[in-house]
């Protein structure tokens, strides 16, 4: 549901109320100052309608085609909405004919004018009741959004931290290892070193021994 529709539905709910509220009040008005200012009211009303009415078409048709449809359909009740008050508008301006002549003319008397006007507005006030609880129904839509919204975030921030913990420790056991490897090798070092040495002092005694062994006998 688009805001700027239901901002534009909610002026003209208000309007056509309140143009049913003239209309019947000037229908019981005979020609009079008062009758000529509520019907300069009244035809600025509708002017404002009309503008309203093209609004809420412009904006309907700029969005998708689903919500489109259902919102063209409710502008259509609008337009038929308008077309009535337009109607008694006219009948207020070109005169009040009698009952006698309402009835033969097949239109509705004053009374069923009356009644039909209260319809209207009715309905008037139930579409603004409805475009009111939905939008409280997409505030409270948009609210849980935003908490699971909120929710997602902290979770993928958490993953985050245990991922980059894990990066840490992985990086530390990496260290551990090089570390491990450059003392093994140092030791592999030490140790050939070490064999080296021992061996040569071996050979070196075995040698002296030779030698007094050799000496010794050569004596005898």
């Amino acid at each position: 549901m688009s805001d700027v529709f239901e901002g534009y539905e909610r002026q003209y709910c208000d309007l056509s109320a309140n143009l049913s509220r003239k209309c019947n009040a000037a229908s019981l008005l005979s020609d009079s100052v008062e009758k000529k200012e509520k019907i300069s009211d009244i035809k600025s009303g509708l002017d404002e309608c009309d503008v309203l009415i093209r609004k809420m078409d412009l904006e309907a048709r700029s969005l998708q085609p689903s919500v489109k449809a259902m919102l063209l359909a409710k502008l259509r009740e609008y337009k038929s909405d308008l077309n009535n008050l337009k109607r008694d508008f006219k009948r207020i301006t070109s005169g009040n004919p009698s009952r006698e002549e309402l009835l033969e003319s097949g239109l509705p008397d004053l009374h069923s004018v009356s009644a039909d006007q209260r319809e209207r507005m009715a309905m008037s006030v139930e579409r603004l009741n409805q475009s009111g609880d939905r939008i409280k129904e997409s505030r409270r839509t948009m609210l849980e959004t935003e908490e699971l919204g909120v929710s997602i975030l902290e979770d993928l921030h958490q993953q985050r931290q245990t991922l980059l913990n894990s990066h840490n420790k992985l990086h530390g056991v990496d260290d551990a290892i090089d570390k491990s490897k450059k003392v093994l090798t140092s030791m592999s070092r030490r140790i050939t070193k070490n064999k080296w040495i021992a061996g040569s002092v071996i050979a070196a005694l075995i040698l002296a021994i030779i030698i007094i062994i050799s000496f010794k006998f050569s004596h005898h």
